[in-house]
């Protein structure tokens, strides 16, 4: 019998005793937050923008996660230009939020560190000092987004020509083929017949 993805993982799991809620607990004492969760076997630690770098390098350094998988970023918005808005927007914080998952490199522990940025200051340090391979996941972020990574060596665009306005990922930024065609793009599909081949016109009959 072949063994599947999840039952490979929880193997690998059991035999490294990863723990994703004691793990998360362990970041968060070692970053001085209580701001953590472990749902669904996700460890997620959010830290303040102005301890970004200095956390990052903490959980590389001390809690052996030393491995950048990737960077990306959010966008939380009460109102969308295009598309279903979020069911209660008075209760939604609006911002920005970057996360980082740094894994192990020897059993399956990962972690995602969280900072959060005001809609109106979307800046926060580079962490390409600390990871070199930081460098095009926050050209991305920037290019989609419109964050500022301080410190970066080259924020420039990724995929858009540089006379390209706005951030494609940003929940105002409307998307042409949504102004075309209302969200969702729903396809027009005619009913079919009732009964019968709807592939032989009235009075033919299909081949035997």
């Amino acid at each position: 019998m072949t063994e599947s993805r999840s039952d490979v993982a929880d193997a690998a799991n059991t035999t490294s005793g990863h723990d994703p809620a004691a793990l998360a607990a362990r970041l968060g004492g070692l970053l001085g937050t209580d701001d953590w969760s472990a749902d669904n076997d996700t460890v997620r630690v959010r830290v303040s923008r102005d301890s970004w770098t200095d956390s990052i390098r903490l959980v590389r350094d001390e809690a052996e996660l030393p491995f950048f998988s990737w960077l990306t970023a959010v966008d939380w918005s009460k109102e969308v230009a295009v598309g279903d808005g979020v069911d209660d927007p008075d209760s939604l914080e609006e911002r920005f939020e970057v996360m980082c998952r740094l894994s192990s490199v020897v059993d399956a522990s990962s972690a995602h560190i969280v900072a959060d940025l005001p809609k109106d200051d979307a800046v926060i340090d580079s962490l390409v000092p600390l990871f070199g391979g930081a460098a095009w996941h926050e050209r991305e972020a920037a290019e989609m987004f419109g964050i500022t990574f301080t410190g970066h060596p080259n924020l420039t665009h990724l995929y858009l020509p540089d006379a390209f306005e706005g951030h494609p990922l940003r929940k105002s930024f409307a998307l042409l083929s949504r102004e075309v065609k209302p969200w969702p793009g729903m396809v027009d599909v005619e009913g079919m017949p009732e009964g019968g081949n709807p592939e032989v016109g009235d009075g033919d009959q299909a081949d035997s």
